[in-house]
């Protein structure tokens, strides 16, 4: 388990020099950022996904949480669940890939020097799978941040407008994903700290 410290700190460590976390043929795509607004149906795709995560790998599926904008009731977000998998050691993929990609599961991204963290895609219903162990401390991030969403509505209501914003600039900009999440980054790194502390972190 990741120390209070590692939680609270953001880990920005970029790839090495010549290496890209993209797996060939799954570069981040320009394209339009749908911001949809809250969907109920959200949490039963999260179930369902979580169903297909267990019968794939069984016992090797040490946790499985629903986190990002679509677990948090009445806040907008691209219509894609994101769900966070922790597996004994994401790096020994022999153990646990083979099994996902047999249940439509896509590897979109592998970056071994950040937390060790693998990223899958599924389309029915659209999610995507992030892949970790149980020393990364990312995921932890990611429950803070959910958990403190669902209780602060002025930080809900305030995330919402900067998807918007961010979203609003990327598509008109014909801008990536990635650059939709730099133009957030500030304000979500700002509702972190207050995450954070709220936290006792």
């Amino acid at each position: 388990m990741p120390t209070r410290r590692e939680i609270a700190a953001f880990d920005d460590t970029p790839p090495p020099d010549g290496l890209s976390p993209w797996v060939s043929g799954s570069e981040d795509r320009h394209g339009d950022v749908a911001i949809a607004e809250p969907d109920p149906r959200w949490p039963k795709a999260f179930a369902l996904i979580a169903g297909i995560v267990h019968d794939a790998l069984g016992a090797r599926a040490l946790q499985i949480e629903h986190v990002g904008s679509t677990s948090v009731a009445g806040l907008p977000a691209k219509p894609v669940v994101d769900v966070d998998l922790i597996v004994a050691d994401p790096d020994a993929e022999a153990g646990w890939l083979p099994p996902l990609l047999a249940a439509g599961f896509e590897l979109r991204v592998r970056e071994p020097w950040w937390q060790r963290h693998r990223l899958l895609k599924r389309w029915d219903p659209a999610c995507n799978l992030h892949v970790f162990g149980p020393d990364a401390s990312e995921p932890w991030r990611h429950r803070v941040f959910r958990d403190h969403l669902r209780r602060d509505a002025a930080d809900r209501e305030l995330y919402a407008a900067v998807k918007r914003e961010a979203a609003a600039a990327a598509n008109a900009h014909g801008e990536t994903v990635t650059r939709y999440n730099e133009r957030k980054e500030a304000a979500v790194r700002q509702i972190y700290a207050r995450a954070f502390s709220a936290a006792g972190l």
